[in-house]
C-alpha cells in the first residue's frame, strides 16, 4: 500500500502562494512606513525655518553662504551708516583715547550698523565666533533673517567649500573711520567683514555706504575686484592715515627720495581700495599702504583678504603675517602692497617698526 501523504489541488496551491505574498507585502510596508516616519521628521517641513548653518559645535560652515551673508551684512549696515548721517542724528560721544591719545568717537551709526550686521551674521551661523568693534548689547537684540539666496555673481565665481565651524573667526567693522563720519568725509567710509580661517584671513568684504560700492575676495576662490595694471617701486604713492601721516614722510622721502608721494587719508577699508583698480571718482590710487602704529585687527582682516586673494600681501612691518585669533590688536604696524616686491619694501623701511609699538 502507497504511503499516505498531502495532495494540493493546482487552486490550493495558488491561494497558498497568494497568502504568502500578503504576509511579506504586510511586513515591507510596515518597513517602508517607518523608514519614511523617520526621513519627514528629520526634514524641516515644508516652509518652516530651515536648521542654520555652523549651528552647533562641529558643525560644517560654507564658505561661499558665509561670503554670501556677510556681502549681505555689509551692505545692511551701511545702509543704517548712510541713515544715520543724512538725518544727521550722529549723536556722536568719546568713548576713549587711542594709544596715540586721540579720542575715538562713537556714533548713533556705529551701533545700528553693529546690530544690524552681528546679528544677520549671528543669525546665520550661530556656531560661528564673531568679534566686533563695537560691543553687543543683548537688550537690543534683533531678529534679522537671511533667505539664503546667493548672489549670481558669487554663484558663478565662487565653488561651495566646508571647513569646520570651530575653526572660523568673523571679524566685523560696522562704521570704519568714524573719525571722518563726524566730519562728513563720507569718502572714507566702509563697513567690512572679514572670515578668518585657522586665523588666515579667507574672505573679505568692503562696502561704501555712500556710493554703494562692494569690494569682495575669497582666497583660492574669487573676486569682484582686481590689482590696477601698473604700480610705481621707486618712487611709490604712500596712503597713511590722517592722524599720522608726518612720521611716515620722513622716513619714505629718506628711503625712495624727495618725489614721494604721502596720501593721508581716513580708514582702512579705504586705504587698501587705494591699491586697487576701483572704478570709484572719490577713490584715491596708492601703491603702498603703511600704518606705523597700533592697529585692531576689524581695521585690517577684510583689506588684508581681498589682498591675499588677488595675490598681494599685508604683513608687520618685519614681514610677519597678522593672525586673525587671539587678542584684537595687532602690534607690529602693517605695510601692505599688491604686484610689487614686498618683501624689498619691507628691507627699505626698516625704522618704521621703532614706531609701531608706542
Amino acid at each position: 500500500m502507497a504511503p499516505m501523504g498531502i495532495r494540493l489541488s493546482p487552486l490550493g496551491m495558488a491561494v497558498f502562494c497568494l497568502l504568502g505574498l500578503g504576509v511579506l507585502y504586510h511586513l515591507y510596508s510596515g518597513f517602508l512606513a517607518g523608514r519614511f516616519a523617520f526621513f519627514m521628521l528629520s526634514e524641516p517641513a515644508a516652509g518652516g525655518p530651515e536648521t542654520p548653518r555652523g549651528s552647533a559645535p562641529g558643525g560644517a560652515v560654507d564658505l561661499r553662504e558665509l561670503l554670501a551673508v556677510s556681502v549681505l551684512a555689509a551692505v545692511r549696515g551701511g545702509e543704517e551708516v548712510k541713515r544715520v548721517r543724512e538725518g544727521n542724528v550722529l549723536n556722536a560721544k568719546a568713548k576713549g583715547k587711542t594709544r596715540e591719545g586721540a579720542e575715538e568717537q562713537l556714533t548713533t551709526g556705529d551701533l545700528l550698523s553693529n546690530r544690524r550686521m552681528f546679528y544677520l551674521l549671528k543669525g546665520a551661523f550661530p556656531a560661528v565666533q564673531i568679534n566686533s568693534e563695537e560691543r553687543v548689547d543683548t537688550a537690543d537684540q534683533e531678529t534679522v533673517s537671511w533667505d539664503r539666496s546667493i548672489p549670481e555673481d558669487i554663484k558663478q565665481k565662487i565653488q561651495p567649500k566646508e571647513v569646520p565651524a570651530e575653526s572660523v573667526t568673523v571679524w566685523i567693522d560696522p562704521l570704519d573711520a568714524t573719525q571722518e563720519y563726524t566730519e562728513d568725509l563720507r569718502q572714507y567710509v566702509t563697513t567690512m567683514v572679514c572670515v578668518a580661517v585657522n586665523g588666515k584671513p579667507v574672505i573679505g568684504v568692503i562696502h561704501k555706504p555712500f556710493s554703494s560700492y562692494t569690494a569682495w575676495a575669497m582666497v583660492d576662490g574669487g573676486s569682484n575686484v582686481k590689482a590696477r595694471s601698473s604700480y610705481n617701486e621707486k618712487t611709490p604713492r604712500i596712503i597713511v592715515s590722517r592722524s599720522h601721516a608726518g612720521k611716515v614722510e620722513q622716513v619714505a622721502r629718506q628711503t625712495f627720495g624727495n618725489k614721494t608721494v604721502i596720501i593721508p587719508a581716513g580708514g582702512a577699508g579705504y586705504k587698501v581700495l587705494a591699491l586697487l583698480d576701483v572704478p570709484e571718482k572719490n577713490q584715491e590710487e596708492a601703491d603702498v599702504y603703511i600704518h606705523v602704529t597700533y592697529i585692531k585687527k576689524w581695521d585690517i582682516c577684510a583689506g588684508n583678504a581681498v589682498l591675499r586673494a588677488l595675490g598681494g600681501h599685508m604683513t608687520t612691518l618685519t614681514g610677519e603675517e597678522i593672525s586673525y585669533t587671539g587678542s584684537d590688536g595687532n602690534e607690529g604696524g602693517l605695510i601692505a602692497s599688491i604686484n610689487m616686491n614686498h618683501k624689498a619694501l619691507i628691507e627699505k623701511l626698516p625704522d618704521l617698526e621703532k614706531t609701531s609699538h608706542k
